[in-house]
């Protein structure tokens, strides 16, 4: 399994999907597919979903998977996407 950094690299989120929380009366939305160097990505599968305090910033984290690859994506407070990791199957 190979793992690439990318820390610094913006992407673009054009798709998502949403669904509630148990005893919640409103939605979350999750990506569904992302635009990285020009070349579109599909979600297949969404894993886990992170919440996470960065000094005064709440920054969310999601892992999904494109069937092949494994995908760590972050939304920051300002609604900037980044590709933090992927996890390549070899």
């Amino acid at each position: 399994m190979e793992i690439s950094n990318y820390a610094t690299k913006n992407i673009e989120v054009t798709s998502f999907y949403f669904r509630s929380r148990p005893n919640k009366q409103r939605f979350e939305s999750y990506p569904r597919r992302m635009v990285l160097d020009g070349r579109e990505y599909n979600f297949m599968e969404s894993g886990m979903h992170y919440l996470v305090s960065k000094g005064q910033e709440l920054v969310r984290l999601f892992d999904v998977s494109d069937g092949q690859n494994q995908y760590r994506l972050r939304l920051d407070e300002q609604q900037h996407w980044t590709l933090v990791n992927t996890k390549t199957a070899s």
